[in-house]
């Protein structure tokens, strides 16, 4: 799957604050939440961005530590739209 890494090995809060300040609609998940067929974990709440179609998440990487990822997908951001909380526009 091409991505795009924002960021490496940076704080929940961290990854939040750029999500907040970068993204024009912010959605929030609980710890668990999949994603492009992998579980996202780490401290709620999890924030996700989207843009159109691209999405940006925190990524958490045993041993690596949390990574910013951005990945196009009109799929996963429509399903994001219908499952998760929406924060802000």
């Amino acid at each position: 799957m091409k991505h795009e890494i924002i960021a490496r090995q940076i704080s929940f809060t961290e990854a939040s604050s750029y999500i907040r300040s970068n993204t024009a609609e912010v959605y929030e998940v609980p710890p668990g939440f999949k994603i492009f067929d992998v579980y996202i974990i780490g401290i709620p709440p999890i924030l996700l961005g989207i843009d159109g179609t691209v999405i940006t998440f925190p990524y958490t990487k045993p041993c690596h530590g949390t990574f910013l990822l951005r990945i196009d997908s009109p799929e996963e951001a429509g399903r994001i739209r219908a499952a998760a909380k929406r924060v802000r526009k």
